[in-house]
């Protein structure tokens, strides 16, 4: 679809087999859809999600509860992504949210209407397990060249530091020393490249691990 006009004949179509009455461009509106005596249901076009169409879309509830925005089906993984977080922007903010297929299939993904999102006990736990879990506050100005600053990260930085300064080392020694409970299954994943087996149970520090204790310094697990 190159055109917002693309998309009104199918949604056209979609409506009026619905009972609807249908036109476009009605004042500021892209689609005003009447049927009986019910309120107006409008509908905002753009050929993708920008900003601008939902500032159109929340300016239009003071018209009606009934709005919309439609823009055609996106592809491809990413913009899969995109689609459920704008479904759930949507959601948020009382929106109705149609995609159009390319062979003109109207999706309704959701229609307008409050929106109370339910709690998920477990990543609250999840959340406060890692505010607990950070030393300090580490990104305090953000994300660095780097990345972000993990609990995960600052534990097997704490490792690191240990074995920098005594070399290889049995993990229950290094758990012990450093108070990081896991650090032998750290050692052992060792998702960052940093520290290697040097035999059964006993870890020591690779070249990328002291390269790592540099980049990250600013960041040193506290006591």
């Amino acid at each position: 679809m190159q055109r917002e006009s693309d998309l009104y004949a199918p949604l056209k179509s979609y409506l009026e087999a619905q009972g609807y009455e249908v036109k476009g461009e009605v004042g500021a509106a892209d689609v005003v859809a009447l049927r009986k005596d019910e309120a107006p249901l409008i509908i905002e076009l753009k050929l993708r999600i920008t900003l601008s169409l939902f500032h159109q879309a929340i300016a239009r509830l003071t018209v009606t509860d009934h709005v919309y925005v439609a823009v055609p089906r996106p592809k491809g993984k990413t913009a899969r992504r995109a689609l459920k977080d704008n479904l759930a922007l949507c959601r948020r903010i009382g929106l109705g949210f149609i995609t159009v297929r390319e062979d003109g299939t109207v999706e309704v993904q959701c229609d307008p209407g409050p929106y109370a999102p339910r709690k998920s006990k477990k990543k609250q736990e999840r959340l406060l397990r890692e505010f607990q879990r950070l030393r300090g506050d580490p990104n305090d100005g953000g994300a660095t060249r780097h990345g972000i600053v993990t609990g995960y990260r600052q534990d097997a930085l704490a490792c690191a530091a240990y074995l920098a300064n005594t070399g290889p080392e049995k993990g229950a020694i290094v758990a012990k020393s450093t108070k990081v409970a896991n650090a032998t299954t750290i050692m052992r994943d060792n998702h960052y490249g940093w520290f290697e087996k040097v035999e059964t149970g006993v870890y020591g520090l690779t070249r990328a691990g002291r390269q790592g204790l540099k980049d990250w310094a600013f960041s040193a697990p506290l006591d």
